[in-house]
């Protein structure tokens, strides 16, 4: 019986031959790399792989999504598995806690309270600044005099180029007020388009009352128009009746007035007109058709929560809805608090503004051109190389037969 093989030496008395001698004295180890593309990692091929089939199964991925979401909240054992006592001070501390956000939810209501204290003291000076605005009443001595002390600062001492006084005898209050406010704050003026400002033009004053329960009420009134017969028109944003995580009101749905539009003065839709032919008499006809459009006036008939199961369609509302609510929140604290410095312009350096959105998904043009360009010029150098190379030859040969 043959003994089994246990770390023998290799016999080395064999001559070299062809056969048995490696064409490279190195040997491959254990430790040497498989040959493979070094710039493609494996997590890289798999992450492209599942994008890639996510991308093309939307229903799997909306059922992960489902699955995901019935997960959050849950326990994951690990407070279950504690022993007695500390499962008991963990309880201890839920009550403490439960006490803290009593004291948050009444803190939320201490400041709402504070906010309508402080309204009732605004409200004044929203009523003499309508007045003003509407040429009803014309500012004091005191407030010039106050105002002109703040454009002098603004303007480091510098004096203003005054207007001709006698132009302006017959100009009542300040006209265009309201809309030009409104273009200056810069969520309300990507609503407006060109066709609204004829009719925000009669806009007279924006005014905010509070609800009795958790909510706001946002007034707009417009002076008689040709657009519609609406004095005012309203939109209401309501709260949940509980409260948040953090003793915060929770936005719950707004409600917006119907507009009395007068007979073809309706901004919230356009009139397509569409040829047709009759295949038999060759008559043509014009049809016209009533679709919806983008308005300002949109504004208030909000967004509604849709009452089928389409994840996609919850998405794109629930998008609108905050959108809708941002807007009517910019009104109420921005706007309405602010107005002189929204006609101005003045407030706009004291707003935010992302200068670069969504930096990751775009890059430089001039990078690529400079690319461009780059690879350009390799191109030229390496055909003017290959000419030189050619014609190295030809000149040899020349030589040559000079020779």
């Amino acid at each position: 019986m043959s003994e089994p093989i246990r770390n023998k030496k290799l016999d080395l008395t064999t001559a070299p031959t062809p056969q048995n001698t490696p064409a490279n004295n190195a040997p491959i180890s254990s430790h040497a790399q498989q040959p493979g593309v070094a710039s493609i990692k494996e997590e890289d091929l798999d992450r492209a792989a599942a994008a890639s089939i996510f991308a093309q199964n939307p229903k799997l991925v909306s059922m992960i999504q489902g699955k995901l979401g019935t997960l959050v909240g849950r326990s994951s054992g690990y407070i279950e598995s504690l022993p007695a006592p500390v499962r008991r001070r963990v309880a201890g501390l839920k009550g403490v806690q439960k006490e803290h956000a009593k004291l948050e939810g009444e803190f939320q209501e201490e400041v709402l309270q504070l906010e309508k204290k402080y309204f009732t003291k605004y409200t004044p000076l929203y009523e003499k600044r309508a007045k003003i605005v509407n040429g009803a009443a014309e500012p004091t001595e005191d407030e010039v005099k106050a105002g002109e002390q703040d454009d002098e600062e603004d303007e480091d001492g510098k004096a203003g180029t005054a207007g001709d006084e006698s132009m302006d005898q017959g100009l009542a209050g300040s006209p265009e007020f309201w809309l030009s406010a409104m273009k200056n704050q810069i969520s309300l003026a990507e609503l407006i388009i060109d066709r609204d400002e004829p009719a925000l033009k009669f806009l007279t004053d924006i005014r905010m009352e509070y609800l009795e329960r958790p909510g706001f009420r946002l007034i707009f009134e417009f002076a008689e128009n040709e657009f519609f017969s609406n004095k005012l028109i309203t939109k209401t944003y309501f709260y949940q009746e509980e409260s948040g995580y953090g003793g915060e009101f929770i936005y719950d749905h707004a409600e917006g007035d119907k507009i009395d539009w007068k007979p073809s003065k309706d901004l919230t839709v356009r009139v397509e007109s569409k040829k047709q032919r009759n295949k038999n008499t060759k008559q043509t006809r014009v049809v016209k058709k009533t679709v919806p459009t983008e308005s300002f006036f949109n504004f208030f008939d909000p967004p509604k929560a849709p009452e089928a199961d389409d994840d996609d369609a919850t998405s794109d509302i629930e998008e609108r809805l905050e959108l809708d609510y941002q807007l009517g929140e910019d009104i109420k604290e921005k706007l309405i608090p602010r107005a002189i410095d929204w006609f101005t312009g003045e407030a706009l350096q004291f707003e935010e503004v992302d200068d670069d959105p969504g930096e990751g998904d775009f890059e430089d043009e001039d990078d690529e051109d400079d690319d461009e360009e780059g690879s350009e010029e390799r191109d030229d150098e390496e055909e003017s190389d290959e000419e030189d190379d050619n014609s190295k030859p030809k000149q040899e040969a020349a030589e040559c037969k000079q020779s």
